[in-house]
């Protein structure tokens, strides 16, 4: 089976429901965010080496995998997939707040940068919260499944600003703060 098809050379692509849309839709603007997302936290596991925060990173990618499937495919109502739930959010709650015990309080803004696996855990912080944005600019009404999906971006990005914290501080670099 060959990977390439042609059939979007025109500027066009297919929601998963078979509905054509333009490539700049909001739609695939939002799920092309979460898959570049995943990607990123990808390369972020080839920088990371701690177990604990590697087995954390994996689940996201798969919880991000499942919201990029929700996003594809709007009005799906059949959550045989799965969906995002509040215990998602609850889990990404519990890792911030484990994660923020090991750390010293904030003293000011941190720039983003340290060993390389907290700089690219920075970039996908960033990208987090882009996806959010591009997320919040659909019709919720659209995604009856997606009722999590906001507040798991959100909790998300919290969750990789700890996640580069930690990195640092565990690897000798600790926070580099804003003048």
């Amino acid at each position: 089976m060959k990977i390439y098809t042609g059939a979007g050379d025109g500027g066009q692509t297919r929601l998963g429901t078979g509905l054509p849309v333009p490539k700049g839709d909001p739609t695939v603007d939002a799920y092309g965010t979460v898959d570049e997302l995943s990607s990123f936290i990808g390369l972020a596991l080839t920088a990371v080496h701690d177990e604990d925060l590697v087995q954390e990173l994996i689940w996201v990618q798969q919880r991000l995998h499942l919201l990029g499937a929700i996003l594809a495919f709007p009005g799906r109502t059949e959550s045989s997939w799965g969906e995002l739930t509040g215990e998602d959010v609850k889990h990404l709650e519990a890792a911030i707040d484990a994660l923020s015990q090991g750390l010293p309080a904030l003293r000011g803004f941190v720039l983003p940068g340290g060993t390389p696996g907290a700089a690219f855990l920075h970039c996908a912080r960033s990208i987090a919260r882009r996806a959010e944005r591009a997320v919040s600019r659909l019709n919720p009404q659209d995604y009856p499944l997606g009722g999590w999906i906001l507040p798991f971006l959100n909790r998300l990005s919290d969750y990789l600003f700890c996640a580069a914290r930690v990195v640092n501080h565990r690897h000798g670099s600790g926070d580099r703060l804003v003048d």
